[in-house]
């Protein structure tokens, strides 16, 4: 099974046990490292989320993640916070940061370049609209291949 598929997996596996405590699941990622598997569950709710939170999700979901065994080989499982420069992956993330400054990069080169900063202006149908020093880009949805916050201070 592939990693990618992993993720998928436990993340609609966990997405009912996070809003049962008040949270988002922002992203799962099931990677190697070294000689060893990681299962990260990254986790959010409005005014950020705490260790506290961290120790009751994974308390929660891993008994969970041990009977449905999602998981083809031992692993660690480490539930944390998105941080200051959290991805953006679901079409509601991309209104929700709205005003917001985010880096973007695509998949292949869009007006010159592959990879885009500024101000997020939101969604329009299935392009994302931002607004960067040369003025108003509209990037496909398909074509994007990451998008993250830029923590302003």
């Amino acid at each position: 099974m592939s990693r990618n598929r992993v993720a998928d997996l436990v993340g609609e596996l966990v997405a009912g046990p996070a809003e049962q405590l008040g949270l988002e699941v922002v992203d799962v990622e099931y990677v190697k490292e070294g000689a060893h598997w990681f299962l990260r569950i990254f986790i959010d709710k409005p005014g950020g989320v705490t260790l506290d939170d961290c120790q009751a999700f994974s308390r929660l979901i891993d008994p969970m993640l041990d009977e449905a065994d999602p998981v083809p080989h031992a692993y660690h499982l480490q539930v944390s916070s998105p941080g200051l420069d959290r991805p953006l992956k679901k079409e509601a993330d991309f209104h929700r940061f709205a005003g917001r400054l985010v880096k973007i990069s695509t998949f292949g080169q869009l007006a010159g370049s592959k990879k885009f900063t500024g101000r997020l202006l939101g969604m329009e149908g299935q392009e994302v609209l931002l607004e960067t020093e040369g003025g108003v880009v509209r990037l496909p949805w398909q074509q994007i291949a990451s998008t993250r916050l830029v923590p302003e201070f």
